[in-house]
């Protein structure tokens, strides 16, 4: 594993009910766009690669689909089965699946290639137990983000909290642009024909406390960097988040937080 997967099993180590209760409403956001991307109906035989807590797997079960998914994580895998009694689910680590070759006709990963040190090689894997003719769609978060995603970022920079020296970052060599050009580029050299890579943009409700409540729990890379500062870095970036949530407040006391995500899709 490079120094980013170590991260990666280090930083979602036992995350799954704090995930399940924050990020994973918002990541849901782009299901069904993910699902029509890879062509998911009735039938289809789908993979769900980093399947969290089951929200692209429970979907593709209402469709019709017949699905096995797998996570890094022990209790997201748990989470899923109990989400979505009716798949196949299992631990695997891209970029190695426990599948033959070309034994799906459809296969997804919504924001999986955020949490792996060697997203083309990921790719090619997901390629390769994909049957010829069948697809692939995956998401990533765009780069540079909206302000509303930046939102705790921010917060934290405005703390004056400092990176802790294991929150690794893709190796150069091994990174992407998180871009609709530099993710459907990924795509082709991976080998995919008829790519298209688009821009997912949307504006998410949320109360305050639950957009805070992942971080504050340790979630994610920008959940490590507050924690990793004790109490008192947690508290001095919680004071300057709630000035900076104003900016998206709305009358009724929620945020309104544009969030943009970029979606790819191609042909095996």
């Amino acid at each position: 594993m490079t120094a980013f997967d170590v991260m990666e099993r280090r930083m979602w180590d036992g995350q799954a009910e704090s995930y399940a209760r924050t990020a994973a409403r918002f990541c849901a956001s782009t299901v069904p766009a993910v699902l029509d991307a890879a062509g998911v109906g009735a039938g289809t035989r789908l993979l769900d690669v980093g399947c969290g807590t089951g929200n692209v797997t429970a979907a593709a079960l209402a469709r019709g689909a017949a699905v096995r998914a797998v996570d890094a994580e022990p209790g997201m895998v748990a989470a899923t089965r109990r989400a979505a009694p009716g798949a196949e689910v299992r631990t695997g680590t891209l970029p190695q699946l426990p599948f033959p070759d070309a034994e799906f006709d459809a296969v997804v990963g919504n924001f999986v290639l955020n949490h792996v040190g060697r997203p083309l090689e990921a790719l090619v894997e997901m390629h390769r137990v994909t049957r010829p003719g069948g697809r692939i769609a995956v998401t990533v978060w765009e780069v540079p983000g909206t302000p509303g995603q930046a939102l705790v970022w921010r917060a934290a920079q405005a703390a004056g909290l400092t990176r802790p020296d294991w929150l690794a970052t893709v190796d150069e060599e091994r990174n992407f642009a998180r871009t609709p050009d530099g993710l459907a580029t990924l795509l082709t050299t991976a080998g995919l024909t008829h790519v298209q890579g688009d821009t997912h943009a949307w504006d998410y409700r949320t109360d305050p406390e639950e957009w805070w409540a992942g971080p504050a729990a340790g979630l994610g890379a920008v959940g490590s960097l507050i924690t990793s500062a004790g109490p008192e870095g947690v508290a001095a970036a919680k004071r300057e988040y709630d000035v900076l949530c104003r900016e998206f407040l709305a009358d009724d006391g929620l945020l309104t937080l544009p969030l943009a995500a970029v979606l790819a899709q191609g042909r095996v």
